[in-house]
């Protein structure tokens, strides 16, 4: 993991703030992922102010730790995290240094939304490096699961209402309109994945056993021999010896990831890579329903696409 570097303004000095008791306030929100600030902005509406610790098109693994995040998290009255350890190699020391002791783990103004969903891939025994990058919790990238995210929603609304109680009834109502409009998209998709059920794919890293659970996909191989280890010539052969067996076409990473390998693994055994950002792009006003929506038409239209290919 690269070294932080992280400098600690002087304006940093004072104490946290806290929720103004003025109707015209908002809460201000700072989310680690870019997907649970669109989350947030689905149940928080024009009553939270929502700034992200980090972009779509970041591995949430390794955040820099820059003084700007820092100046963010002391002003907030909420920090909304994915937890199970994704933030662990630079979360806590943004929050020791933005002094804000309302958003530090266990604070009023702290929400690990893992605490919420149903986490999938717990070790049975204990792990260690030499396993590579395993999460002892469990698999953090739960966001993938449209199902969890609304377990995610109705978790910020509760916590949003306990720091401002005055609105409490429009957070629970926002949370349930946004979970209703989830429900009608999840039986789109639904419909549109019921074709790939027990299709084979093949992923970069572990962060998509969500959504292949979700989606009845049959996850057969990681690019990655361990999570987090860069792929191997040795296991690269393995992985397409693999594939030809079971008749994947199909190879899922985001785009983080260098796509070399992913490109000639899908052009070996003529199929198709899947390149997607890793979150929602909220900069450019993309729901996090919008966000699925596009990840469950391009996995469906490479499927689509990759027979065709194969026959020529």
């Amino acid at each position: 993991m690269p070294p932080m570097r992280l400098v600690i303004p002087s304006m940093l000095l004072c104490g946290a703030f806290f929720v103004s008791n003025e109707a015209s306030a908002k809460v201000n929100v700072v989310a680690t992922v870019p997907d649970l600030a669109a989350l947030t902005a689905e149940v928080g509406g024009d009553l939270v102010s929502i700034t992200t610790l980090s972009l779509a098109t970041q591995d949430p693994h390794f955040v820099d730790a820059k003084p700007s995040l820092v100046v963010k998290l002391n002003k907030a009255h909420l920090l909304v995290a994915v937890g199970l350890d994704l933030e662990v190699g630079w979360l806590p020391a943004l929050q020791t240094a933005a002094r804000n002791a309302a958003i530090n783990s266990g604070g009023k103004g702290f929400l690990d939304c893992s605490s919420a969903v149903k986490v999938i891939e717990i070790p049975s025994a204990a792990v260690d490096r030499s396993s590579g990058d395993i999460h002892p919790q469990g698999n953090p990238h739960y966001l993938y699961d449209p199902r969890q995210a609304k377990r995610c929603a109705q978790a910020i609304a509760g916590k949003l209402a306990q720091l401002d109680p005055d609105h409490a009834k429009t957070y629970a109502a926002n949370a349930e309109r946004f979970g209703k409009a989830l429900d009608k998209a999840i039986k789109v998709w639904d419909g549109q994945l019921a074709a790939l059920k027990g299709t084979p794919v093949i992923v970069y890293h572990r962060s998509w056993n969500y959504f292949t659970a979700w989606a009845g996909l049959d996850e057969i191989a990681e690019l990655e021999p361990k999570p987090g280890v860069p792929p191997t010539p040795r296991h690269v052969a393995d992985v397409l010896k693999l594939a030809r067996s079971k008749g994947a076409k199909l190879v899922l990473q985001e785009s983080f990831y260098p796509d070399k390998t992913g490109r000639l693994v899908a052009k070996k055994l003529d199929g198709k890579v899947v390149v997607l950002p890793g979150g929602t792009d909220v900069g450019a006003g993309e729901t996090y329903i919008e966000h699925i929506g596009h990840v469950v038409d391009a996995v469906v239209d490479a499927r689509a696409a990759a027979p065709a290919e194969a026959a020529k």
